[in-house]
């Protein structure tokens, strides 16, 4: 199915149903009454993180790393309070270390964003007036699920967007759809055909991101069995976005992906771990796996073959991320 999606995007094919017509009425009314439990990814003060992190790793005439986050609510860090509790923050001070170089930080996601503001989320990224992010990270994909977006149509504003990136010259990881279905007040059937949207959309997402040289880090369930073991520690005010200890969860599996798409990871790390279940594959197997497992990375590995696109699955020992710092304004 995620190939199918994928496919359509890429060639200008039709919407791909997720569900049967025969659920859509009783996905509708199970989904009424959960929006009366949760938020809607909109509305809601983001704190602002923009400026340059790592202070400490200041060195004259040499320019921070520039870092960009693009994407919807989870991207901006909505739903908790301060800007060093958001996953921009997190992200930027944990590179700052482990680059040891200073890094500045900007955010252009929006809450409330489906795929298709990644257009104009992109043209603000790469105007003339602010220089060509190093890498930016994308998250992106639970506003589509919830507004039934078409799969194919989420796809392509995605994929050309990281096409768009790459081109410029960024790298670009993205942050595939998470899964809906760990929300604690949404029931059955809606939480299994939730989960069967999300997990779908974000194999897809994969599959179109790899394609275009970009990385993925599959979310799922926000990165990690206590996400869903833990809900009322790990999401926050609103039982939809998560709280500052959900966000250090991302940032932390985010985070290796970042600094491997710069050249800062161990060498050693580059290379498959069979004992971790570390391989290539055909791009579409890789994605469905890294779907089913949250904080699962897929690149690029080889040229097409007969089974189409090659990539690497890797699931990197996570790095703890430090505290973020507060930020100093760019100049």
């Amino acid at each position: 199915m995620a190939r199918r999606i994928a496919a359509g995007a890429a060639y200008g094919g039709g919407g791909v149903g997720l569900v049967g017509a025969a659920a859509v009425g009783l996905l509708l009314a199970e989904a009424h009454l959960a929006r009366r439990h949760v938020g809607n990814g909109s509305g809601g003060r983001v704190p602002v993180a923009d400026g340059v992190y790592g202070h400490a790793y200041d060195i004259p005439g040499e320019p921070p790393l520039r870092l960009t986050m693009l994407g919807d609510s989870t991207a901006a860090g909505q739903g908790v309070h301060r800007s060093g509790q958001t996953p921009g923050a997190l992200l930027a001070s944990g590179l700052a270390a482990v680059a040891e170089r200073p890094v500045e930080l900007r955010n252009v996601a929006l809450p409330g964003a489906q795929s298709d503001d990644l257009d104009r989320q992109v043209g603000l990224v790469l105007s003339s007036s602010v220089p060509v992010p190093d890498v930016c990270v994308i998250m992106i994909g639970a506003n589509d699920v919830t507004r039934r977006m078409p799969p194919t149509r989420s796809v392509r504003h995605l994929s050309a967007a990281v096409r768009r990136l790459r081109t410029a010259g960024a790298e670009v990881v993205v942050g595939t759809c998470p899964d809906l279905g760990t929300i604690e007040p949404v029931q059955q059937p809606l939480r299994w055909l939730a989960r069967r949207a999300s997990r779908q959309l974000a194999a897809a997402q994969t599959i179109g991101v790899v394609e275009q040289g970009g990385r993925t880090v599959s979310l799922g369930d926000l990165l990690g069995p206590e996400f869903e073991a833990n809900p009322r520690e790990l999401f926050g005010p609103d039982n939809y976005h998560p709280s500052a200890e959900g966000y250090a969860t991302a940032a932390m599996a985010v985070l290796p992906t970042v600094c491997a798409a710069l050249g800062l990871w161990p060498a050693e790390e580059e290379r498959p771990d069979v004992s971790r279940r570390e391989g290539f594959l055909p791009v579409a197997r890789a994605a469905a796996e890294a779907a089913s497992e949250a904080g699962t990375e897929v690149t690029a590995a080889m040229p097409t073959g007969p089974r189409g696109p090659w990539a690497l699955l890797k699931r990197r020992r996570r790095r703890r991320v430090p505290e973020a710092e507060p930020a100093r304004p760019s100049v």
